[in-house]
């Protein structure tokens, strides 16, 4: 009996149906590694999915240091979404900066009851009274699309009485099906609202967009350091460490390097149909991954003397990193881990795993889609559900003004019909045999793998880890790091390798055992003795 099948014999019937179809057992399946994802996890089942607004305020829109973000709801959601994510920011002259603020209108039950639109207003007045900031995002939780509060009606009311950009983002907890429909929807206002309105010059030739980078632990600075020692000009972040101003001039790149592909692939999609800039999947987690997407880059420009200056990079980086991976390799070697993360880093860690000589036994993704899983030719196939209706899909037509091409059209086609650029081959491709796919892993199955497979290392969540550890097995974060990285790039590879190789080293919860595993639950004694 597989492990798949060790875990599902524990449901019930209709729970067995169901979750059957999120489990792949990698070359031993018959529907040929398909996989359901994106679709509603069974309720009174435990999650690790997140809710809309986390993938919007909280992953998408966080990292944007000069817009002040008001959250309209009730405090428990604006903590939710402050500070954990640990996107970074740098100062700069002229650039706000809110990232180490919390803005929240507090939401009480009068609010709810009599509705919350002037507090909102006062909310807003008092934000400019204090920080005098240029633009105002606001985002809503539950309560607020129950009630019906009109918070575009306010933004328009805000842009009107000062002057300034306010943008409302209707990413109420309960649409959609998890975090993914926040993403949809924050990239749907920055496209309509934000993207092309910059005329900033762009002189380099090599100039690119970095999609779908968070910042998480430093990872966007170690990236645009590699990018810039070799020539290229990085336009706009989306939307680790940004500001406004640079993502209004996104537009003016000449492609996109899209690294978390489920949370910014309609941005991408979007730049291009609009502005003509192609979108690249790309990878800077892992030694090897870095080497192939900074080659890939610089087979899209086509010069020569761009390929010649990265060769010489990457065989730089290479030297100053070597003898230490040579060492945190002889220690990890043999090693396996099971990961369980969201976006694009279940698949991106295990070619930086594969770099240590550990085995990936187990990966899954929180909010993925089948196109992770599987890549995107199965896009035509996919039927969307009435979760996925619900969330606004714009379409965009092509700027005749700010539409430019880098390439001729036909250079463009060869390189898709390559798979270079507008492509993205999904996990499953980089899975051997034997491996496990899950889907929407819950904290039953996590806790029954993890029984099962044993592996010497579970690369999590923050709600996931501690199942982990409580059952005897390290745990690192991948969505924050825990308090460390960068894990990006060169230098980043070797931060994780120390990480990793000091916690399977200081195996301090394979020694702790549960109270209940050794002391009685209840004493007593017999009746009459």
């Amino acid at each position: 009996m597989s492990a798949v099948d060790k875990v599902l014999d524990q449901y019930n019937s209709r729970v067995y149906k169901n979750r059957k179809e999120h489990m792949v057992d990698i070359g031993n399946n018959e529907n040929d590694n398909q996989i359901a994802a994106n679709v509603r996890t069974i309720p009174g089942i435990i999650t690790q999915r997140g809710c809309c607004y986390a993938g919007c305020k909280g992953v998408v829109l966080g990292p944007i240091k000069d817009a002040l973000q008001i959250v309209h709801g009730p405090i428990g959601c604006s903590f939710y979404a402050w500070g954990t994510r640990r996107h970074k920011g740098k100062k700069e002259e002229g650039v706000d900066n809110y990232l180490q603020y919390c803005f929240s209108t507090d939401m009480q039950e009068p609010d709810i009851v009599f509705g919350g639109e002037k507090k909102l207003k006062q909310s807003i007045t008092e934000a400019m009274d204090l920080f005098h900031p240029s633009t105002i995002f606001i985002c809503s939780t539950c309560p607020v699309g129950l009630i019906g509060d009109d918070i575009h009606a306010v933004a328009k009311w805000a842009e009107n009485e000062y002057g300034i950009k306010c943008i409302a983002y209707s990413c109420e907890g309960y649409k959609g099906v998890s975090q993914s429909a926040g993403h949809h929807i924050a990239n749907n206002q920055i496209m309509r609202y934000v993207i092309g309105e910059g005329d900033r010059e762009v002189k380099n030739k090599f100039s690119v967009n970095l999609l779908g980078e968070y910042n998480i632990g430093g990872d966007g600075w170690e990236t645009e350091r590699i990018l810039k020692r070799i020539g290229y000009e990085v336009v706009a972040t989306f939307t680790g460490d940004s500001s406004m101003e640079d993502l209004k001039n996104a537009h003016r790149a000449n492609l996109s390097l899209v690294q978390c592909h489920r949370s910014i692939n309609y941005i991408a999609e979007m730049i291009e149909e609009k502005y003509g800039t192609p979108w690249m999947k790309v990878n800077f987690i892992g030694v090897k991954g870095t080497i192939g997407t900074l080659r890939k880059i610089a087979k899209f420009f086509q010069d020569e003397e761009l390929i010649k200056r990265t060769e010489e990079v990457i065989a730089d980086e290479l030297g100053l990193i070597q003898d230490d991976m040579a060492y945190y390799k002889s220690k990890l070697k043999g090693k396996t881990a099971a990961i369980y993360v969201g976006g694009s880093r279940a698949h991106h860690y295990q070619f930086l795993l594969h770099d240590l000589g550990v085995n990936t036994v187990l990966a899954g993704y929180e909010f993925g889609h089948r196109d992770e899983y599987e890549g995107r030719e199965v896009l035509p196939f996919v039927k969307p559900d009435a979760d996925s209706k619900n969330i606004e899909s714009i379409t965009v037509e092509p700027d005749t003004e700010k539409y430019h091409l880098y390439l001729p059209k036909e250079e463009l086609e060869k390189l898709k019909e390559e798979k270079v650029i507008d492509y993205y081959g999904g996990l499953v491709k980089d899975m051997p045999d034997g491996t496990f796919m899950i889907d929407d892993l819950n904290h039953f199955e996590t806790e029954e793998f993890l029984k099962i497979l044993k592996p010497d290392i579970f690369f999590s969540g923050i709600k996931d880890k501690f199942v982990a550890q409580k059952s005897g097995i390290l745990s690192r974060q991948l969505h924050s790091y825990d308090y460390s990285g960068p894990y990006a790039g060169f230098r980043g590879a070797v931060n994780f390798a120390r990480d990793v190789t000091m916690g399977i080293y200081t195996p301090a919860w394979s020694f702790v055992k549960a109270p209940w595993k050794t002391v009685p639950i209840l004493t007593g004694t017999f009746g009459g003795e």
